[in-house]
């Protein structure tokens, strides 16, 4: 199975990047975060770690226990949770184990923070996507339209203080990943670059590139 690994700090555009890999090239697109921010969701709502239970449906949403709870996970209240029960060692331990299984059984492209090193080590191609936190909190106001641009900047800015100094699992580049600088380049630009390092990493024939807004 063929495993590609995305990282990188908030609102870099790992999702976009992964999303738009998976579709190049035919692979299973895995959004980690998204775990996270489930069971953050679950958690909230009165569940206990041991009643968590999420699955993906066919189409990529997430099921908590069976129902779609896709849309309710970007908040900046969810934002905040995830965050912090992703330095739980009990919670890692059942994502990670989790993730692995799905890299498993499927060739992916997997996003996340911690994928080409602990989830992924053995990740045919390892990607880690950065951007100024300033460009990153442009984006993040821009996609959300709710909140304003220095409540933005400062939350990225605790978010990337916290990923970065946790002991478990913190936010790094893989020693052996690619970094790929965005805060200049537009998403076209970053999928583009992106597309010709896998190729070149995995010998792929070249496919018609499903890039956003062509």
């Amino acid at each position: 199975m063929m495993k590609i690994a995305i990282d990188g700090p908030a609102a870099s555009g790992k999702t976009s990047l992964a999303r738009s890999l998976a579709a190049h090239f035919g692979y299973t697109f895995i959004e980690t975060g998204k775990m996270y921010r489930a069971v953050a969701y679950g958690l909230q709502a009165g569940l206990q770690l041991e009643q968590i239970s999420l699955d993906f449906a066919a189409d990529g949403r997430l099921l908590l226990n069976g129902a779609d709870i896709t849309d309710k996970l970007h908040t900046p209240a969810i934002d905040e949770a995830s965050s912090r029960i992703a330095t739980r060692a009990d919670v890692r331990q059942i994502l990670v184990a989790l993730q692995r299984k799905l890299a498993e059984e499927n060739d992916v492209v997997m996003e996340g923070r911690d994928i080409g090193t602990v989830v992924l080590p053995d990740a045919d191609v390892k990607i880690f996507l950065a951007a100024s936190a300033e460009v990153r909190a442009r984006r993040r106001t821009a996609e959300r339209g709710s909140t304003a641009y220095e409540e933005t900047l400062h939350e990225i800015q605790s978010r990337d203080r916290r990923d970065t100094t946790r002991k478990l699992s913190p936010l790094n580049a893989a020693k052996d990943a690619v970094t790929i600088e965005s805060s200049n380049k537009s998403l076209v630009e970053v999928i583009s670059e992106a597309i010709a390092l896998v190729k070149e990493r995995l010998g792929n024939v070249d496919r018609p590139a499903q890039i956003p807004g062509e």
